[in-house]
């Protein structure tokens, strides 16, 4: 070993000794990521009918994601504050990524259940009908809430006693009429945006429409009273 020799390897070890001293990439902790999908989805849910809860799972862990400093919720494409659904979360800096994590929203209210067996064509009365409390997201689509919605509207088709009464079980006037000028209400956290379009199918309140905007584009909401179509983004 000549006198260069050892000067280099301390060196040498001297550089692997600092690099292994650097500080691994730091991880995204996990409950600032539900904390921010939690309280988007808690905003998205107010103005429910109802004693409303909301739920959202945990991020996984051991994840190898960088540390964000800049999460921004969102709703996946036909997700919404109902039910078993899915909350997006985007770091916008200093990094690009998305996770996604399961959340669910319960609407606990009233709702209408047919109290003895329902006909075609017969006259809903109020000694039809009688109320329970549950969780109106994971009840079928449409399910009234207020014996207004029913009393003196005729059955449209026969419904089991004990069923939740539909909006579909009954002849109702339409909200909206196919080929109608609605107004779009698009509902978001902390935002409401309205604009018109044309319905392309008639639903009566409570009922998916599909509404084709004016640039083409065609989007689906629910049907409200006096041609009105809210849309959740």
């Amino acid at each position: 070993m000549n006198q260069w020799q050892t000067p280099r390897r301390t060196t040498a070890i001297l550089l692997l000794g600092a690099l292994g001293a650097l500080p691994a990439a730091a991880q995204q902790p996990p409950e600032p990521v539900r904390e921010a999908a939690l309280r988007f989805l808690q905003a998205e849910a107010a103005g429910l009918p109802g004693e409303v809860s909301a739920s959202v799972g945990r991020m996984d862990p051991l994840n190898q994601l960088p540390a964000c400093a800049e999460l921004v919720p969102f709703f996946p494409a036909g997700a919404r504050a109902w039910g078993q659904t899915n909350v997006g979360i985007r770091c916008d800096s200093p990094v690009v990524w998305t996770v996604y994590l399961p959340a669910r929203v319960e609407v606990r209210t009233e709702y209408l259940v047919v109290a003895r067996p329902l006909r075609p064509g017969q006259i809903v009365g109020l000694a039809d009908l009688r109320r329970e409390t549950g969780d109106l997201a994971a009840l079928p689509d449409a399910t009234l809430t207020d014996p207004a919605q029913a009393v003196g509207h005729h059955v449209r088709i026969a419904v089991a006693a004990g069923a939740p009464l539909r909006a579909d079980h009954l002849r109702l006037p339409p909200a909206v009429r196919q080929g109608q000028n609605v107004k779009v209400i698009s509902r978001g956290a902390g935002f409401t945006v309205s604009s018109e379009g044309r319905a392309l199918n008639g639903a009566v309140a409570g009922e998916q429409v599909r509404v084709r905007m004016p640039g083409g584009q065609v989007v689906t909401g629910l049907a409200r009273n006096g041609g009105v179509v809210e849309v959740s983004n």
